[in-house]
């Protein structure tokens, strides 16, 4: 007789809590303190469990992109500051800007343009055949040349 589960329906709404904060499987698994071999069983087992972890990465994974755009183009936030002056606390809003980021624009352009911007292009399909192979020899002038016999 096969072991119970240690599957409860309450891990439906806190998978779906972790997976929506970015946790990978591995997270996920450690979080139930289960294997990841549990973790995948329990995905084919409970659909309800499966679904709670897919569609918050997916939302996880947008915001991520969206995160890597506005750091690539730059970006500006309000914030507030805080002095002291003459004893008193001041509260001032300001605009924070945060400049372009070249390694963010770069990782941008690799995954949506890779025909332009990928370290290795993809060679340039061409309806030309191959250039055929040739046959080459190289003999050493220091052997005897070989006799017909």
């Amino acid at each position: 007789m096969a072991r119970p589960t240690k599957f409860k329906p309450e891990f439906v709404p806190q998978a779906r809590k972790l997976a929506r904060l970015g946790a990978t499987d591995m997270e996920i698994a450690d979080f139930f303190e289960i294997t990841d071999r549990t973790l995948y069983r329990w995905k084919i087992e409970y659909p309800a469990f499966c679904q709670a972890l897919k569609v918050p990465k997916k939302e996880a994974d947008e915001r991520v992109k969206r995160a890597l755009y506005q750091r690539a183009v730059g970006y500006s936030y309000t914030s507030e500051k805080i002095f002291q002056h003459q004893g008193k606390t001041v509260r001032a809003k300001t605009v924070e800007h945060c400049p372009p980021d070249v390694a963010a624009a770069f990782i941008w352009l690799k995954n949506r343009d890779r025909a332009n911007w990928s370290d290795r292009p993809d060679p340039i399909p061409t309806d030309e055949a191959p250039p055929k192979s040739v046959a080459v020899s190289v003999q050493d002038a220091s052997l005897p040349e070989p006799e017909d016999t």
